[in-house]
């Protein structure tokens, strides 16, 4: 079997690190995030590490674990690593929900760090 593509390697390497890191303690998240990225959550932004951490850290549940059911990865003509996932996740006692969630990954100083991020729940309201 051929080896995977490296944009690839670096892709499905920091999102296994990123659910883990959320799962377990998600103030270890901030060492994934500069000054300078972005974070749209379900429609809301925030811009720089403080502010995202400050929503991540604020999320209403004390527990939380991602099933990972697939994820795509791609080089970007300046060098970065996009990322689409989708999966599902439970929070405490509430019902299992669907996500998606893209990653724009961008190497600084030779650590691979998320300059872009974008996360929704899969929720549909189809009488609206």
């Amino acid at each position: 079997m051929a080896e995977k593509p490296m944009w690839e390697q670096i892709g499905s390497g920091f999102v296994q690190h990123y659910y883990q890191q959320f799962d377990t303690d998600r103030v270890k998240l901030a060492e994934l995030y500069t000054d300078a990225s972005c974070l749209t959550w379900e429609g809301e932004g925030f811009q720089g590490k403080n502010a995202i951490m400050t929503k991540l850290s604020s999320l209403p549940f004390q527990t939380i674990q991602h099933s990972i059911t697939a994820q795509d990865h791609h080089p970007t003509p300046d060098s970065c690593v996009m990322s689409m996932v989708m999966g599902q996740l439970k929070a405490d006692q509430d019902q299992v929900m669907g996500f998606q969630q893209v990653f724009l990954l961008k190497n600084v100083d030779n650590k691979w760090v998320c300059t872009n991020d974008m996360f929704r729940l899969a929720l549909h309201n189809f009488g609206a």
